[in-house]
């Protein structure tokens, strides 16, 4: 295989396609009626990798960047990126003709996209903005496509599902923190007992979310999500400041990351 692969990290993939999958399979939608918004964010979720890439070349810092794209030119990246947003946004249109109220979701989902690579040293902020373009946007994008519409542009949310999107996006959230941490971005920036403080909240948020959840939509096959914020609190048991390259932590979140990805289609192929 060419390691020319390597430039489209694919191993993110899993944190679009879980939300859009969690959402077919807590409303019972068919798979194969998805199929083009599911691929459409396969390609999208390539064009902000290699997109975030061209950005970060241009700082010396960026050592794991750098190390990844080595030989390779911003614009040789670029076009990969064009690429994959031409291919992703084809798949997009088979499903916007017919319900162009999905063009207007897509649009703020690239928009917040492109904030988010050019602005990921505002803290918190980027986090909300990442949450809410690769969780909540693309759950609501399934919902309309299977035309689950409440008020005109709103998708329908009963009380159990709000519950699991708010745990979902609790947990993507303290583990996009961490992400930061390693990277040097922008939580790395602030004093390692504030990092610690702000982590040790957002987890203690998210295991209250994530228990209550569980204990009023009483589906206990999202138990492992608990783990998570366990994990990051044990991380952090102590102020930390040499997180910065750990790649190895990395990586073990991003393999996490697919293991609940697989987890997520065994809940769809067995329901």
């Amino acid at each position: 295989m060419s390691s020319g692969f390597r430039l489209l990290r694919v191993e993110y993939i899993f944190s679009v396609l879980i939300p859009c999958l969690l959402s077919i399979y807590l409303n019972g939608y068919d798979l194969k009626s998805h199929i083009w918004i599911l691929s459409g964010f396969i390609f999208y979720a390539i064009t902000g990798n290699t997109l975030n890439d061209v950005i970060d070349m241009r700082d010396p810092n960026e050592e794991e960047t750098l190390e990844r794209v080595k030989g390779y030119s911003r614009k040789e990246i670029s076009v990969i990126s064009i690429a994959s947003f031409i291919l992703g946004t084809s798949c997009f249109m088979n499903e916007i003709l017919e319900n162009p109220l999905l063009a207007i979701y897509l649009i703020l989902i690239v928009f917040m996209v492109i904030f988010y690579c050019f602005f990921k040293s505002i803290v918190i902020i980027n986090h909300i903005i990442l949450g809410i373009s690769h969780i909540v946007l693309p759950w609501f994008m399934i919902k309309i496509n299977a035309g689950d519409i409440s008020i005109a542009f709103f998708p329908e949310l009963n009380l159990p599902e709000s519950l699991i999107l708010a745990s979902i996006i609790c947990v993507a959230f303290i583990g996009q923190m961490v992400h930061e941490m390693i990277d040097g971005d922008s939580l790395s920036k602030l004093k390692p007992k504030t990092s610690r403080l702000i982590i040790w909240i957002s987890c203690s948020i998210s295991l209250f979310v994530a228990i209550t959840s569980f204990i009023i939509t009483k589906y206990l096959v999202f138990i492992p999500i608990v783990f998570f914020p366990f994990g990051i609190m044990y991380i952090f048991r102590k102020p930390r400041n040499n997180l910065l390259g750990r790649t190895s932590l990395k990586d073990t979140g991003i393999l996490l990351g697919n293991l609940m990805l697989a987890y997520v289609f065994i809940l769809i192929l067995a329901s």
